[in-house]
């Protein structure tokens, strides 16, 4: 059975293409699209499996649009599980228009789940024999799934031996993180969410951080502030490191590599600094590609090696 599982409730198709300017009203002649798999942990394991990982993606899809997400994973030689739901599985669009280079994403909310599809996520968990080293749980819930879902897996992971990273926001973070999971990746709102203050700085960041660990609410919190750098707070201390610097070209996914590169490093018994630094180079990696490409692992090493050049420098 795989090491690491991740889980995608709200799979999409993400599309992504170009147009010079967006105007409303008239026609705009785009770009041809680029499709690719999406979702938070179906992008998770994509970036594991290019770093060699053994990894299995267990995610809920649909309709027509869940059949080109399959044949997509195919593609990428992905080891999946496939649950079917009844409705369509939701398709994203990211437009970049190329006179100002800003990058526009619709992100829709995705298909209504009943009780027995999102239950069946739950079984396919419990039914894997022997158990992961690790399962992460990635992205938004979709209509119809409760607030505590991730709560729900957090528990299994307790019982299994299971250690759970969780990349999510608002309740169902708040719910998981009442349970206790091994590592989140928040983004800063989330984090601000959960500390309720400003969090304006650095201090502030490592601080708010570094008390979620104190309070047992998590193991690890990695806080990427893309070109700022990122934070990653254990029960040994706190890690900071600066990004490197990169041209953006879409921040599609950026952060889904940034987790499961500290995934992988952390699987492989890296040091925080190592691991975080792996993360680090991963989101850069990502960012210099277009749409829901993520990242190239010649990319990861290269980036790596920058930071440790940047870090020499500094010092």
């Amino acid at each position: 059975m795989a090491d690491i599982v991740t889980l995608t409730l709200n799979p999409s198709i993400d599309l992504s293409l170009s147009v010079e300017r967006l105007v409303d009203t008239v026609k705009l002649r785009c770009s041809q699209p680029r499709k690719d798999p999406g979702g938070g942990g179906i992008n998770v394991a994509r970036v594991l499996k290019r770093l060699g990982s053994d990894c299995l993606a267990i995610y809920l899809a649909g309709g027509s649009t869940g059949d080109c997400l399959g044949g997509l994973l195919a593609q990428e030689q992905l080891q999946t599980k496939h649950i079917a739901i009844d409705a369509e599985t939701r398709e994203n669009v990211t437009v970049l228009e190329t006179s100002t280079l800003r990058e526009y994403r619709f992100v829709m909310p995705g298909p209504t789940v009943s009780e027995l599809e999102w239950r069946r996520c739950l079984d396919a968990l419990e039914a894997i024999d022997p158990p992961p080293r690790y399962v992460v749980a990635s992205g938004s819930l979709p209509p119809g799934v409760p607030v505590d879902f991730y709560a729900r897996v957090a528990r299994w992971a307790h019982r299994a031996g299971v250690a759970m990273a969780l990349d999510a926001s608002g309740e169902a973070l708040a719910a998981a993180l009442e349970v206790g999971v091994f590592l989140i990746k928040p983004s800063l709102d989330e984090l601000r969410g959960l500390s309720e203050g400003p969090l304006a700085t650095w201090g502030e960041w490592r601080e708010a951080a570094q008390r979620l660990v104190e309070q047992g609410r998590a193991h690890k919190v990695a806080l990427s502030v893309g070109g700022h750098g990122a934070v990653l707070a254990t029960q040994h201390g706190v890690v900071q490191l600066p990004a490197v610097p990169v041209t953006v070209v879409s921040a599609v996914g950026a952060g889904d590599s940034f987790l499961a590169a500290m995934i992988w490093a952390i699987d492989h018994e890296a040091s925080s600094e190592e691991a975080l630094r792996y993360a680090i180079a991963a989101g850069s990696a990502a960012v210099t590609n277009p749409g829901t490409t993520l990242c190239d692992p010649a990319d990861v090493v290269r980036f790596y090696h920058d930071s440790l050049a940047l870090a020499a420098i500094e010092d």
